[in-house]
């Protein structure tokens, strides 16, 4: 986050303003417009890969949070540092990581201490899926991966994570009753055809089925 922001600019702002509850609303204000910039990754109906390496604190650990996948080098260091900015998490870390992680009781020991943690805690966090032995393994990794689902159809892929993100914020009735929609249409894409036909000739779809964009 940037901490020279905070403490001139934002602070110069209030000080222009009267009335305390319309500070609040300044406020309020200040903070969705940065918590819809870093909620665009989350609802990008396309899968974003974060590949992190060297220092990820604070607002970058916001940031990977609105990720699909997350790949990192084992050099990397990471720290959930509000707290000991006097501040609450407020733009994705403590609202998309309790619904991703499984570690709950270290994650809440992260985030109550703003200790910095490594590749292997992370890990165990479950707050990233890969570690790689440097960053440009991790690079060539996340780029493969990014190739691979590139090839896929996006019919698939992409109603796949606008599925995946309505199971995390819904419940497994509701979630029943969305694809049931979304898959009575979707079903009728020629782009279904023509990866069944691929997997009954035996071919490697991914080389001999082109898909078109959407």
């Amino acid at each position: 986050v940037d901490v020279g922001y905070l403490s001139t600019t934002a602070v110069t702002e209030l000080e222009n303003i009267d009335d305390v509850g319309r500070k609040m609303l300044h406020l309020k204000k200040m903070i969705e417009r940065i918590q819809s910039s870093l909620r665009a990754v989350d609802k990008c109906q396309k899968p974003v890969i974060a590949a992190i390496h060297g220092y990820c604190i604070g607002a970058g650990v916001d940031l990977i949070a609105a990720c699909d996948i997350r790949f990192c080098s084992q050099d990397v260091t990471f720290s959930i540092k509000e707290a000991e900015m006097g501040l609450a998490a407020d733009v994705g870390t403590l609202q998309l990581l309790p619904k991703l992680i499984g570690n709950h009781s270290l994650f809440r020991e992260l985030v109550y201490s703003s200790r910095m943690f490594n590749a292997n805690e992370a890990k165990d966090l479950q707050l990233v899926s890969r570690i790689f032995e440097n960053r440009d393994v991790m690079l060539k990794a996340a780029i493969e991966l990014a190739e691979t689902m590139s090839k896929k159809s996006p019919i698939a892929v992409q109603g796949s994570k606008i599925n995946l993100n309505y199971a995390r914020d819904h419940s497994v009735d509701d979630c029943f009753k969305f694809v049931t929609a979304w898959n009575s249409g979707m079903l009728l894409s020629e782009d279904v055809i023509k990866s069944i036909m691929a997997s009954m000739s035996k071919s490697d779809s991914n080389e001999s089925v082109k898909f078109d964009d959407v």
